[in-house]
């Protein structure tokens, strides 16, 4: 690992260390405030979406390496609906969207603070391309599918908790479409890419505004998680942040690397930009969208926390094992 890399992970644990000292000092207000649900919703609705928006509108569609993004895609959605299923099948919570929180922490990486130095450093600048390609992807792919789920579950558990009968599945749909479609994440997405079909592009004004509030996302989402972690501490059964933390270090890129290598014939520098990218912890949105939810928010911190911690140790390994191939 990079002298870089080792320092966006050290930077990574004092912006999270300097959000708990935050939280233990009551420098927001004191938990029966909620300071960190504030912050969050400041991140779900203004921050997250402004960097969602941007990234869509300039997004280029005809130079997206398309065969490259099936190949991260297709077992990463694979991996996310393997948990939900999972775990909506064991029902190991009583909350709605708890499903849906435990397959975005098993799914969704730090592609951003950890993974563009990481992807500069180990691949230059044409793997940095193919990175960069499937980041702006990324966010948009992944949060939308898991908006849907968790949208689905929540309008059945609303159903049941009111003692209705079930609704006929067409109209079920019908409001769980409506639901994800005004959600803060997705529409955004939406509004981006009927923007972009236009192809009038962002006014620099615009877009700087967009930009600024962008960049807020990174170290609000950071500090978030150590005012959550100084509030409620660590899950009670931390095990589960553990074992989320080695589906997303260990399983995910291990699927990524046999579809993508033996699927879809990807070698070299493209297969090696997937399952880096596949190999990265936990990213902050996780916690941010398990706040929306309102389930699992400890679990989410402790794995995003357990999962940069081990990351160092399980990036080497997958290096060795891609330099075998």
């Amino acid at each position: 690992m990079t002298l870089a890399i080792a320092y966006k992970l050290l930077a990574i644990f004092l912006t999270v260390a300097l959000g708990h000292v935050a939280g233990r000092m009551r420098w927001l207000g004191s938990q029966g405030q909620d300071p960190a649900r504030v912050l969050g919703k400041a991140a779900f609705y203004v921050f997250v979406p402004a960097l969602l928006f941007r990234t869509t509108v300039r997004l280029d569609f005809a130079t997206m390496p398309w065969h490259t993004v099936a190949a991260f895609f297709v077992p990463t959605l694979c991996l996310l609906g393997g948990v939900y299923a999972w775990q909506r099948i064991a029902g190991a919570s009583s909350e709605p969207a708890a499903a849906a929180c435990r397959a975005i922490s098993a799914s969704f990486g730090n592609t951003v603070q950890v993974g563009i130095p990481l992807a500069a450093a180990l691949f230059g600048e044409l793997g940095l391309g193919i990175h960069i390609a499937l980041v702006s992807l990324h966010a948009l792919l992944l949060l939308t599918v898991l908006t849907a789920l968790a949208e689905l579950d929540l309008a059945r558990a609303r159903r049941s908790a009111g003692g209705m009968a079930p609704a006929p599945l067409l109209q079920t749909l019908a409001t769980t479409l409506r639901n994800t479609l005004i959600h803060p994440v997705v529409l955004p997405v939406v509004a981006g890419l009927l923007w972009n079909a236009t192809g009038l592009g962002l006014h620099p004004i615009a877009d700087e505004a967009l930009s600024t509030l962008g960049a807020a996302v990174v170290p609000v989402c950071l500090v978030l998680i150590g005012m959550t972690l100084a509030y409620d501490g660590l899950p009670d059964r931390a095990s589960s942040a553990l074992w989320l933390s080695a589906m997303k270090l260990l399983l995910l890129p291990a699927l990524v690397l046999v579809v993508a290598h033996w699927g879809f014939g990807l070698a070299g520098q493209s297969l090696q930009v997937v399952v880096v990218m596949a190999a990265l912890p936990t990213g902050s949105n996780a916690l941010i969208f398990a706040q929306r939810y309102g389930a699992l928010q400890t679990e989410a911190a402790a794995t995003i926390v357990f999962s940069t911690l081990c990351f160092a140790l399980s990036l080497s390994f997958w290096l060795a094992v891609l330099a075998l191939l």
